[in-house]
């Protein structure tokens, strides 16, 4: 069985603790990778850039996505 991925995508350091805490507190001890803005997370699940390195068939099961992103927004994120 697979590990079951959270892919964090926030650019704001105080949320982004907010959140890993909030997810600790709730005892979800998955692994969270995290990424600052849309252009990482593109990145991420496409396996390019800085993760061309990545197995592409791992993909995240559950994305946190900030839709006020720096370089790509939120929902152009989902719209690719």
């Amino acid at each position: 069985m697979t590990e079951k991925i959270i892919l964090l995508v926030e650019d704001n350091p105080d949320d982004e603790l907010l959140m890993l805490r909030a997810l600790k507190k709730n005892n979800i001890l998955n692994t969270v990778h995290v990424v600052r803005d849309g252009r990482e997370a593109l990145d991420y699940l496409f396996a390019q850039g800085d993760f061309s390195d990545r197995n592409i068939n791992e993909q995240p099961t559950v994305i946190l996505l900030d839709l006020k992103l720096p370089k790509i927004d939120g929902l152009e994120v989902l719209k690719r």
